[in-house]
C-alpha cells in the first residue's frame, strides 16, 4: 500500500553525487556536492531543513495561475519544510518559447517543476549532464515515491530512459477516460420532431444525418442545418469512430494502435481506405460541415450555441461545453455505433494518464537530496490531490458518509477548471485509480465521463493503447522526422479525399510514398521500444 512507513538513516555528511553521462558516444562525469546538510537536513520529519534553504524554480504554469508563491497550498508547502521557493515559472507559451535558450545557456534553475520537457529533451539534457539522474535520490530520499514505483513497474518504465536512469519525477492521474475523449452526441430533439430514433448502426445514423440536411428540422425555412461536425487532429472531436464503423480499421491521431502485442501503423490498410471513402460519400450528400478541416475550437465550440439552433451531432466530450446549458435537454450521446461489418470497434487513443516531466532536478542544484525529499511528499495521496485539484478547506472537502475528499463547488461566476488552474499548481503527484476509490473523489464532470465511457465505450474497445514508452536517443532520431513527415501526408490526403473523393484514384501513390517516408521503419522502431517496455514493465 501506498501508506506504509519507511525508516531513512539521518544524513551526517556531505554526499557526493558522482553523475556520468554520455552524449554522441562520449562520457562525461559531473560531480555535485550535495549541500543540505549545510542547513540542518533532516532525513525525516519535518522541517526538511532547521535552516530556511532557498531554491530557484523554473517551468510553465496555466496562464490563469498566479505566481505560485501566492497559492495557498505553495505557501503551506513552505510553512511545513522550511524550504522557500523562487518562483520563476512563466505562461505555457511563453516558457517554452524560452525553454531552448535557457537549456542552452547553462542559466538554469534548481528546478524545472512542470518541466514541460519534450522526450527528445529528456533524453538530450539527461544524458549530457543538464538533468541530474534521480533514482538514487528517490531510493534514499523519497520513500513514498519508491514504493509507488516498487508497487507499479509500469509507471517506473514510463519514466526509466534506456539507459537505465531516471531524469524526470511522473505524474499520474488515472481516471480512464483520456483513452476515449471522442464522444458522439447528436440532436434528439431533431430525431423526435421527425420520427427517428436513437441510431445504433452507421446505416441508422445516415439515415438520420441525412434527414437532418433535407428536413429542415430547426424549421426556419432555411437549409442552415449542420448534420454533422468535427475537427481532425484535435484533442475530443475526431470522427475516427466513424471511420472504424465504415471501414473497419480502428484509429487515432498518432495513428498508431496495438494489437495482441503487435504495433500497427492504421492509414495504410485497405480497411482505413474503405472508411475514408465511406466519409467522403457523405460528404458529397451534404452531411458533412464544410468547415470540419478548417474550424478551430473556439469557431467549433461556437455553432452549439448559435442563436437558431443548427448543429445535428458532432464529437466533443462534454457536451455542456458544446451546446451551453439552455440545450443540455436537446442532445444525448450515441456511443460507439454498429459498423457496416455489424460489429462495434471504438477507437483507443494513446492519450497517456502516466505522464513524464512534472518535475527534473538540474545540474544548478546543490542541495538535491532536500529537493528530493520536498517533492517526495508530493506524492502523499491528499497531497497529490490537494496539488492537483487545491486545498483541502478551499476546493475539497471530506464527505462525512464516504470519508472521500469531495469538490466543494466553484463560486458563481467560474468554472471548475478555472478555479483548478487558479489554486492547484500541478507538479509531480500521482491519483492512481484505487486513490479515486479510497482518497478523492474525481470532480464531478471527470464522473460523468467516466460514466460514459464505461457505458458507451470501454466494453468495445478495438484496440490497446501504445503505452507510455521513453524513446532512446537513437530510436528518436530514427522515428522524428520520418513521422513529421508522415503525420503531415495523412493528414492532407484524409481532408482532401473526404472532400473530393479521390481516394481510390489515388490510394495506390500515396501507398507508395507512405514507403518512401519510412513508415515501415518508423512503425519496427515503436515495436522495439513497445518490446522494451513491456519488458521493464514486469
Amino acid at each position: 500500500m501506498r501508506h506504509r512507513r519507511f525508516v531513512i538513516p539521518a544524513v551526517t555528511t556531505l554526499s557526493l553525487l558522482a553523475l556520468t553521462a554520455c552524449s554522441g558516444g562520449s562520457p562525461q562525469s559531473t560531480e555535485i556536492t550535495d549541500s543540505s546538510a549545510d542547513f540542518g537536513f533532516n532525513a525525516e520529519g519535518l522541517p526538511i531543513v532547521d535552516e530556511t534553504l532557498t531554491l530557484t524554480f523554473g517551468g510553465s504554469k496555466s496562464p490563469l495561475a498566479p505566481d505560485y508563491s501566492e497559492m495557498e497550498l505553495v505557501q503551506r508547502w513552505e510553512k511545513d519544510t522550511n524550504i522557500a521557493i523562487d518562483w520563476e515559472n512563466l505562461p505555457d507559451q511563453v516558457y517554452q518559447e524560452k525553454k531552448n535558450l535557457m537549456l542552452a545557456s547553462g542559466d538554469l534553475p534548481d528546478v524545472l517543476f512542470n518541466s514541460g520537457l519534450t522526450d527528445a529533451e529528456v533524453v538530450d539534457n539527461g544524458t549530457n549532464g543538464t538533468l541530474l539522474p534521480l533514482e538514487d535520490l528517490i531510493d534514499e530520499h523519497a520513500p513514498t515515491l519508491s514504493a509507488l514505483l516498487d508497487e507499479r513497474p509500469d509507471i517506473r518504465a514510463a519514466v526509466t530512459a534506456s539507459d537505465g536512469h531516471i531524469y524526470t519525477l511522473p505524474s499520474v492521474e488515472e481516471l480512464g477516460i483520456l483513452p476515449y475523449p471522442n464522444f458522439l452526441f447528436i440532436n434528439t430533439a431533431w430525431l423526435e420532431k421527425l420520427g427517428l430514433e436513437m441510431p445504433r448502426t452507421v446505416e441508422e445514423y445516415h439515415r438520420a444525418l441525412t434527414a437532418f440536411a433535407t428536413e429542415d428540422p430547426n424549421g426556419n425555412g432555411k437549409a442552415d442545418e449542420i448534420p454533422l461536425s468535427f475537427r481532425p487532429d484535435s484533442f475530443a472531436a475526431n470522427p475516427w469512430d466513424l471511420v472504424t464503423a465504415l471501414g473497419g480499421q480502428p484509429e487515432n491521431n498518432d495513428h498508431r494502435i496495438v494489437r495482441d502485442g503487435k504495433v500497427e501503423f492504421t492509414a495504410n490498410t485497405d480497411e482505413y481506405r474503405a472508411g475514408v471513402a465511406g466519409l467522403g460519400e457523405w460528404y458529397a450528400d451534404g452531411l458533412i460541415d464544410p468547415e470540419s478541416f478548417s474550424q478551430d475550437d473556439v469557431a467549433y465550440l461556437a455553432k452549439g450555441k448559435a442563436k437558431t439552433p443548427v448543429l445535428g451531432s458532432f464529437y466533443w466530450w462534454e457536451l455542456e461545453e458544446m451546446v451551453g446549458t439552455d440545450r443540455l435537454g436537446d442532445y444525448a450521446i450515441v456511443g460507439v455505433l454498429e459498423g457496416v461489418d455489424g460489429e462495434q470497434r471504438a477507437s483507443v487513443t494513446n492519450n497517456q494518464e502516466i505522464s513524464r516531466g512534472a518535475m527534473a532536478i538540474t545540474r544548478a542544484n546543490e542541495y538535491p537530496a532536500a529537493t528530493m525529499r520536498w517533492a517526495d511528499r508530493l506524492y502523499d495521496p491528499v497531497m497529490s490531490a490537494e496539488a492537483a485539484w487545491g486545498p483541502v478547506g478551499v476546493t475539497l472537502e471530506e464527505d462525512p458518509g464516504s470519508g472521500l475528499l469531495v469538490q466543494i463547488p466553484a463560486p458563481e461566476g467560474t468554472s471548475e477548471g478555472e478555479r483548478r488552474q487558479q489554486v492547484a499548481p500541478m507538479g509531480p503527484r500521482v491519483t492512481t485509480a484505487e486513490d479515486f476509490e479510497t482518497v478523492v473523489a474525481p470532480e464531478p464532470r471527470a464522473a460523468e465521463r467516466q460514466e460514459l465511457v464505461r457505458e458507451f465505450y470501454e466494453p468495445f474497445a478495438a484496440n490497446e493503447k501504445y503505452p507510455p514508452v521513453l524513446l532512446s536517443n537513437d530510436e528518436l532520431d530514427q522515428v522524428a522526422f520520418a513521422e513529421t513527415d508522415i503525420k503531415t501526408l495523412v493528414k492532407e490526403k484524409f481532408a482532401s479525399w473526404v472532400v473530393d473523393g479521390a481516394v481510390d484514384a489515388e490510394w495506390d501513390g500515396y501507398v507508395s510514398q507512405l514507403q518512401s517516408l519510412g513508415v515501415d521503419e518508423v512503425t519496427a522502431t515503436y515495436q522495439q521500444a513497445y518490446d522494451r517496455f513491456m519488458e521493464t514493465d514486469q
